[in-house]
Order: structure tokens, then sequence, then C-alpha cells
């Protein structure tokens, strides 16, 4: 399958170095990375060691059969412009936040696919990336239900080794990585700690009791998520990755935007259109924007 991933961070370049395993795969990204992937092709290092040559680029190809977006959340409106003028198969969301899947079926003229991904990436040099956890994709239509073109998709990812699961309850799934990603990016930003420092200590309480805040916002979307089952998720996921430095820590720390807007600002929204109260979701949203305006970054 020819694949192209648009947003070659840290994510993007171990999705797309580990799907160059099999596949005709295209990163596009910025540079000095895409230049150093050109000459050196891709390193993998950490829990995944190999070599790859992808072709790497700055700006989309004109077509191509799966594109793979992996930009943060703030940038999808800009992915979307972009890739609605290339001939595209499929488009497959593995971004953090909510709402991304409908700005992309927005633009592009693809049927777009909903995903998750827990695999754990840096990228410490130019040309490398480091897998920091070997997690799971997880992809299906974003509304939900049986999708063939889901069912080829992840076929394309298991033949390149990547562990993938095709789901019929996207909604609830991302949900559920909301609940996540609201508990641990949110929680090991302002703390400074990894992830692993939620499995004890006075972090801990804080991450779950987010993740509580968010399954409640999601049932009174309809969306069926425990509070049991989102804590648990943020639970697993912290396990699973307890030496990593979530990716909004990492943006915390080199002083970048982070992807707050997409994750506790979509829970707010949400939570006030129903008169529902996420007093430890605000007040991280909160606290993650005051950050950001006293960094000049928002």
């Amino acid at each position: 399958m020819d694949v192209v991933v648009f947003g070659a961070g840290s994510l993007g370049s171990l999705v797309g170095g580990l799907l160059a395993r099999e596949h005709d795969v295209t990163l596009v990204g910025r540079e000095p990375h895409v230049s150093a992937v050109r000459e050196s092709g891709l390193r993998i290092e950490g829990e995944i060691e190999t070599t790859v040559y992808p072709a790497a680029r700055l700006e989309a190809p004109a077509a191509t059969d799966l594109a793979v977006v992996c930009v943060k959340a703030f940038d999808t409106p800009a992915a979307a412009d972009a890739l609605a003028d290339v001939d595209l198969g499929v488009c497959c969301s593995l971004q953090n936040g909510m709402g991304n899947e409908a700005t992309l079926a927005g633009r592009v003229e693809a049927p777009v696919l909903a995903g998750t991904c827990t695999y754990g990436a840096l990228r410490p040099d130019p040309g490398v990336v480091r897998c920091t956890g070997v997690g799971e994709v997880v992809l299906g239509a974003r509304a939900g239900g049986p999708s063939e073109v889901a069912d080829r998709v992840g076929s394309a990812f298991e033949a390149a080794g990547i562990v993938t699961t095709v789901a019929g309850d996207m909604p609830r799934r991302l949900w559920e990585k909301l609940a996540v990603n609201a508990g641990i990016n949110a929680t090991t930003a302002l703390a400074r700690v990894d992830n692993g420092a939620l499995l004890d200590g006075e972090a801990g309480p804080v991450a779950a009791d987010a993740a509580r805040e968010v399954a409640r916002v999601a049932r009174a979307e309809g969306v069926d998520l425990s509070a049991a089952a989102a804590e648990s998720a943020v639970e697993r996921v912290a396990r699973a990755t307890a030496a990593n430095t979530s990716s909004m820590r990492q943006d915390v720390e080199a002083g970048r935007r982070t992807e707050v807007d997409a994750i506790g600002g979509y829970v707010l929204e949400r939570a006030d259109d129903h008169g529902v109260d996420a007093p430890v979701v605000e007040t991280t949203t909160r606290l993650l924007r005051a950050w950001e305006t006293g960094q000049g970054v928002r």
C-alpha cells in the first residue's frame, strides 16, 4: 500500500517508520528531519530497533492510497487543506483530542477513519525516533459500526507488525482516549513527571478524577463510558507507558503550544452544554492555558 504520514513528529515518524517495513511510505514533515531521513533513512531505537528508508518531503504528494494524519490538533485545519488536493483513497486520524475527524471529513474527498495510538515515541534528533513503549493502534469508522475500509487499513497496519485492532465502537473509544489524555497528559505536563508517577503518589488521584469527569461528560453526550472504565484506562496506559514523557509534557518542556483546547477545552465545552461539572479538568485546562499565555504561544 502507498501511505503518506502527514505530520512526521515523534508519533508520525514512529508509525510511518513501522509501516515502511512493509509499505511504500512518504513522511511529510519539517526540516531538518526531512533532509536527515532523505540522506540516511529513519533510525528507530528503543523498544523496536531498525532502520528504514521512507521517502520524506515538506509537502503532500499528488496521490496516495492512505493518508495517516498525526499533526497536533490545532494544525488539523491546515492538514485538511493540504490533503484536499490529494488524490486520496482513505484518510485516518491518529491524533489526540476530539473533532479532528470532522475537520478532515469536511475537506477531503475520501472516507475518514478515526483512530487512537498508544505507542510511545520521542524524536531526539533529526532522522531518529525512539519507541518508548509498544502499544496498540485502534481504528474504525468514526461513527461506529462495521467498515470494509477500516478492515483493509487495519490489515495494512498488521502486515507491518503494528499491534492493531479494528473496532466498531470508535465513538466510545475516542472518549476513552480523551479521558486518558485529560488524565495523563495534563497532569504530567503540569507536574513535570513521567507517566508512571501517576501509579502512586500525589499526581495519581488528580489524573483519576479528571478521567472520571470526562466519563461523566461522555455519558451526557450519549456515550456509554463508565467512570470505572475511564479510570482503568488511565491506569492501564500509565502502567504500559510508565517511563514515557507524555506529548503534552514534551510540549511544555520545549515551550511549545499544547493540545489543551482539543482535550480539556473540548471536555469543558461539552460539559457546559449539558450542565455537567468538571472542576479538575477545568483547573488543569485553565492552568495550561495560563502557561501558554505566559509563554506567548497562545
